[in-house]
């Protein structure tokens, strides 16, 4: 099933003339930086939350991001919209087919975003990663980074948020 996969995206890709594109930047778990037409754009990694820089895991999740693919060449998968600071909303994928979004959920390093997300795939590759106890689902309360984001800074420091 995999090598149909890479089969079909490779064929669609040159069908499509498919643009791929560098990663010079990775800013959180869940943003990057790609050279695109000579300039800088952000793009917002669609479908997941990533854990905050200060939250358990948040350093875990950009680390993995890094790895995968500060350097390389990465095509994008979206409907080119745009989210309200700016940044292009899409899936990174690597030349070996490779979904960084879906690669994170997997690992336990990033949450399926729901409310912006109706891609019944992550939830369940959520739910495995739970299920298996990866990464942040290893925590006994994991605290969603939506919700870590609304907390005060003395909850934060606490690690007291009521649910």
């Amino acid at each position: 099933m995999k090598k149909f996969f890479l089969l079909f995206l490779l064929i669609f890709c040159s069908l499509a003339f498919c643009q791929t594109y560098k990663v010079i930047g990775v800013k959180d778990g869940d943003t990057v930086s790609l050279l695109m037409d000579g300039k800088e754009q952000i793009v917002r990694l669609a479908n997941i939350d990533c854990p905050e820089k200060k939250q358990d895991y948040g350093t875990k999740a950009k680390e993995m991001v890094s790895d995968l693919c500060f350097g390389k060449m990465v095509s994008l998968q979206g409907d080119e919209k745009s989210d309200r600071n700016g940044r292009m909303i899409a899936e990174l994928i690597l030349p070996n087919g490779v979904n960084i979004n879906k690669t994170l959920v997997k690992n336990g390093l990033a949450w399926h975003f729901k409310k912006y997300s109706k891609d019944n795939s992550y939830a369940q590759l959520e739910i495995e990663a739970r299920n298996r106890k990866v990464g942040l689902w290893k925590e006994k309360n994991p605290i969603a980074p939506w919700i870590w984001r609304k907390m005060t800074k003395e909850e934060k420091a606490s690690n007291s948020f009521a649910f």
